[in-house]
């Protein structure tokens, strides 16, 4: 039989042993923590209307790091500069025009409400045969178009035919069904974040990226749509490079869809987003 002293001496042992296990797992767990909150968050860059302009769409693809460029189909460049973004190792996207809710020319391969199935489907693959070397696919404006489940459902079903097709709804409305069917589709896909230019002022572009970079940081990632406007390309060229200091890094659309974002907060954001104009000193456009 053991003594109260052999006793009280292995309950001594059995307790240091526990409390060196438990400092173990402590020092285990805030080194997991520290190396998680290192890891950098990721945000990524679209410039949609790609095509239309040689000069300004040459001037894009002088931007560093790894833009996405979503290219609108049957523009004189669109070709040619979907080529030069592929030589880059640029990610290459489709950038589908859908029927507004307001006045805007859709331009050519424009996807409306009046057409049945067959036709909705052969336009689609018009366009998507018209810019090479796709791999994804967002909205030109489609504030009409993307509230309405059967299309969705038609165009998400076609995309799926396709190989490796993801798909980025760019928000032009609150009522967006979009997502939800690309989703429901088992279609790879993301929402936008923010839209850099809606406002095409400096002091507005600039904002727009430091809010892109606060959803990112809240979010773990976020996904920033501009355009190639002067301004929004020279503030994109100022910032980018200072993305390191910050631990933020800039990837492809793509790296975005196919991985799960981190929440790093509770907050959301719902706020909708609701046709935004585009103002130019020239003329006033709706990005619907």
């Amino acid at each position: 039989m053991r003594s109260p002293h052999t006793k009280q001496r292995g309950d001594n042992i059995i307790g240091q042993w526990l409390t060196r296990c438990a400092a173990l797992l402590l020092y285990s767990l805030a080194n997991l923590v520290q190396a998680a909150d290192s890891q950098p968050v990721q945000i990524s860059i679209i410039i949609d209307d790609m095509g239309g302009q040689l000069k300004a769409g040459l001037r894009a693809l002088q931007l560093p790091g790894a833009i996405t460029y979503a290219f609108l189909p049957y523009t004189p460049h669109s070709r040619r500069l979907a080529n030069a973004a592929h030589q880059l190792n640029r990610e290459v996207m489709l950038h589908l025009p859908m029927q507004a809710m307001g006045s805007n020319k859709l331009g050519p391969g424009g996807l409306t409400l009046d057409m049945n199935r067959n036709q909705f489907n052969q336009v689609f693959l018009n366009n998507l045969n018209a810019v090479p070397h796709v791999t994804g696919i967002n909205n030109h404006m489609g504030s009409l178009l993307t509230r309405h489940p059967g299309h969705m459902k038609w165009l998400m079903e076609e995309i799926k035919q396709q190989d490796g097709l993801f798909f980025i709804d760019s928000r032009t409305t609150h009522h967006t069904v979009a997502s939800q069917l690309a989703h429901e589709s088992q279609i790879p896909s993301r929402q936008r974040d923010v839209f850099l230019d809606d406002d095409p002022s400096p002091a507005a572009i600039t904002k727009q990226f430091n809010l892109l970079l606060k959803k990112a940081n809240q979010h773990g990632s976020a996904i920033g749509i501009g355009h190639p406007y002067k301004d929004t390309l020279t503030i994109l060229s100022q910032m980018i490079p200072l993305l390191d200091k910050q631990n933020i890094k800039l990837v492809p659309t793509s790296q975005l869809v196919y991985q799960t974002p981190t929440t790093r907060l509770a907050e959301k954001d719902n706020q909708p987003p609701g046709p935004l104009v585009l103002k130019t000193p020239l003329e006033h456009h709706k990005y619907q």
